[in-house]
């Protein structure tokens, strides 16, 4: 999916069944990238994306995406869109779901203490090796050595998007501009398939998507967010450390 994924188990299981997990989420995670991406021709994404297939003739996971998708543009009032590039494009869902099906599989196979990072989009359980809570240093926008904030969970999900890395690559659906107004977005709730997309959502509306983001804590999603001109807010239950 473009991106590097870790991941860390805290389980007192035996050292050979760990590494059976490990390989089992690495599998999900391939199989995810040769289905849906949209830079692999022969990926399903890509043959309906030509007419080869059709929503119909899809796999009951394309389905489900294709569905989340449809519902998050109506949650959203437009702002998270599949097809804000043109052609179908559900990236801004498959990488958080596909890390929320990885983990959901390694609770019920007896992982219960884990953290899979998938550039920036974490979701953990349970707890860190030392016994206490994970902890989720959010990178300052503008010094990649420093952090704006350090979040402490032991079951949820945290999803990062921003303008710092990869450019203007959040497209704003109303304008077809580059998003302009927040630098950038971090989102944490149960899930990390909606808070992945929120947090893409709430980049795309600009400034307006922090008055959005503050009734999405009414859901159980809180949230950071930094301006383009350096202002910093944060929802009131914000799991910072101490």
């Amino acid at each position: 999916m473009g991106t590097a994924v870790s991941i860390e188990l805290a389980d007192d299981l035996p050292s050979p069944r760990l590494g059976e997990l490990i390989d089992e989420v690495c599998r999900w995670l391939h199989e995810v990238d040769r289905r849906f991406s949209t830079y692999k021709p022969d990926s399903e994404v890509m043959r309906l994306r030509r007419g080869e297939i059709t929503a119909a003739d899809a796999s009951d996971d394309l389905r489900h995406v294709l569905n989340a998708c449809a519902d998050l543009w109506r949650d959203t009032d437009g702002y998270f869109d599949a097809y804000a590039g043109g052609a179908l494009d559900p990236s801004g869902y498959v990488k958080g779901w596909s890390v929320e099906v990885a983990s959901a599989r390694l609770a019920a196979a007896g992982s219960v203490n884990h953290y899979i990072n998938a550039g920036g989009d974490i979701r953990m359980r349970g707890h860190h090796p030392d016994g206490g809570p994970w902890r989720v240093g959010i990178r300052h926008p503008w010094e990649a050595d420093k952090l704006s904030w350090v979040l402490a969970l032991t079951d949820g999900a945290i999803a990062t998007s921003g303008t710092y890395e990869r450019g203007d690559h959040i497209v704003n659906p109303r304008t077809g501009k580059p998003a302009r107004g927040l630098r950038s977005v971090t989102v944490v709730g149960p899930d990390l398939s909606l808070a992945d997309a929120y947090a893409t959502a709430a980049l795309a509306m600009g400034e307006p998507g922090l008055t959005w983001l503050a009734k999405m804590a009414t859901d159980g999603y809180e949230s950071a967010c930094v301006t383009d001109d350096g202002r910093a807010f944060s929802s009131a239950n914000l799991p910072a450390a101490v």
